[in-house]
């Protein structure tokens, strides 16, 4: 048999793959804030104003792009005025979603937008539909923006903060469908027109607002508020009050009343959850199809802003913290994700993954005894695809790779992607076989390649994973498995690997 190619055309660039599609997200949620991100002026850690050091030049090896904030669920029962001023007089209130703690809101507003200042990174703030009010949200955005002496700038400056923020992204409400209110469609969607009406642009800072869009495949949801929006296609003006929408996907090997281990699984569970992952070109190319419908220029955005594995938490912590290890398994389910959205580059604007440290699938794990910093393969896939930030997407052609059935689905054991910048091109290859390796031909036309250097991330087993004690069980290495080919170059893959290639271009 063969070996499988990869035909890239390297002279035919298409759509924009923006670095929001490699956005992160923190809730108020286990040790993700307070823990993660925020450890207090006292601590012994490293820290501005709080804010662990450590994770923030972690992060920046990443280029993070965006950080959405408060939530999640945490952010429709936020109320932002409990979170500004003098600390020690800031009240408290139950976080009634994750674990049922007491929030002292010692995290707010201030220390967040420091944050992403530190990490370099556009605010992506979500407020409040569920429980707050129009004028609430209102008033949050004029207190993060405006720069002269209106009621919220002043209130601002009273709280220590002269000059506004720049905050180019706003969501109205989250997960409406759900722990954001229990709505129907419909009602959200005029809830969503009349929130973000009310979300201004004020003095030179423009908001890209975003609608709590629709759980996994509820496309009626997609669909209500494409209604709401009209016809976003006539004329040159506004798209209307919104001018983007969400959208929520998971991966996990089981259901949501037993999701499965992070570390302890079997065969069969690996190729389920990546063929779950793979779940999410279908979502994608379906929620724009209904999209289309009402705007085939695409003038409105998609945004994937949780997304992820989700498996049951590790023995012995908090239920309600979400706390999971993080393997060569999720690694390929992020890199499985990326090359999907390289693919849908040209309406999906944005993508959070859920979330940034010690939630879900996260990039970082911090240790609550010695305060050691652990980073993810998840990590690794982000830091190995930054060469696809704001590079332009490049048809990758998978042919003759074997596939296998798994969960009722094909899964193809090999995922593609590529993008160029113009003088440099970077190709994204997974392997998915458990147990197999395999040789992959990169048959690149167009443009000569006048040179390679490849990258690979792999582990001695599928659960492979970092901890304090092995912090580089996973991470990437160089990869000397590339030689030249007549079509191009021969990539060898070994099992359960994810490998890059970056290209330098010629004529």
């Amino acid at each position: 048999m063969s070996d499988p190619r990869v035909v890239i055309d390297l002279d035919l660039p298409g759509a924009t793959i923006s670095r929001h599609l490699y956005g992160h997200f923190a809730e108020h949620l286990g040790r993700c804030i307070y823990g993660g991100f925020f450890v207090g002026e006292d601590s012994e850690i490293p820290n501005e104003g709080g804010i662990r050091l450590d994770v923030v030049d972690a992060l920046r090896e990443l280029g993070i792009p965006n950080l959405r904030w408060p939530g999640g669920c945490f952010a429709d029962e936020y109320h932002w005025r409990d979170g500004v001023g003098p600390r020690a007089e800031r009240p408290r209130m139950v976080n009634s979603h994750w674990g049922d703690v007491v929030e002292d809101n010692s995290f707010g507003t201030h220390e967040f937008l420091h944050l992403c200042e530190l990490l370099g990174a556009d605010p992506y703030v979500n407020g409040n539909v569920g429980s707050g009010t129009v004028r609430e949200m209102s008033d949050w955005i004029e207190y993060l923006t405006r720069a002269d002496d209106s009621p919220m700038a002043a209130l601002r400056r009273a709280n220590g903060r002269d000059e506004p923020w720049r905050v180019p992204f706003f969501g109205i409400g989250n997960e409406a469908w759900g722990c954001g209110g229990n709505m129907r469609a419909e009602a959200y969607a005029d809830l969503a027109r009349q929130y973000a009406t009310y979300v201004r642009d004020h003095g030179d800072n423009r908001v890209y607002r975003i609608a709590a869009g629709a759980n996994v495949d509820d496309y009626a949801w997609t669909d209500a508020l494409m209604r709401a929006l009209g016809c976003v296609s006539c004329g040159d003006g506004d798209v209307g009050p919104f001018q983007a929408m969400s959208l929520h996907y998971y991966t996990m090997s089981g259901e949501w009343q037993a999701k499965g281990s992070a570390t302890d699984f079997t065969s069969e569970e690996w190729y389920r959850t990546l063929s779950r992952a793979f779940r999410i070109e279908e979502l994608l190319t379906r929620h724009s199809t209904v999209m289309d419908r009402y705007d085939p220029a695409r003038r409105v955005g998609l945004v994937l802003d949780e997304w992820g594995t989700w498996w049951d938490v590790e023995p012995g912590t908090n239920p309600g913290f979400l706390y999971q290890q993080n393997t060569m398994r999720d690694a390929l389910v992020a890199s499985v994700h990326f090359d999907a959205f390289h693919r849908h580059a040209d309406r999906l604007v944005m993508a959070n993954i859920a979330q940034t440290v010690n939630v879900l699938q996260a990039m970082l794990l911090t240790d609550p005894d010695t305060g050691a910093l652990v980073k993810t393969p998840t990590f690794h896939v982000f830091a190995m695809n930054r060469g696809h930030h704001d590079a332009r997407h490049l048809d990758a052609h998978v042919v003759g790779a074997e596939t296998m059935t798994a969960d009722g689905r094909e899964l193809p054991l090999l995922s593609a992607s590529a993008s160029t910048t113009g003088n440099t091109a970077l190709v994204s290859l997974s392997n998915l076989d458990e147990a197999a390796d395999r040789s992959v031909v990169l048959d690149l036309r167009g443009r000569a390649v006048a040179g390679f250097e490849a990258r690979i991330l792999t582990g001695a087993t599928t659960a492979a994973h970092n901890t304090p004690d092995a912090p580089d069980a996973v991470a990437p290495v160089a990869h000397a498995g590339v030689r030249a080919h007549e079509r191009g170059l021969v990539v060898e893959l070994p099992a359960h690997a994810y490998v890059t290639v970056e290209l330098t271009l010629g004529a």
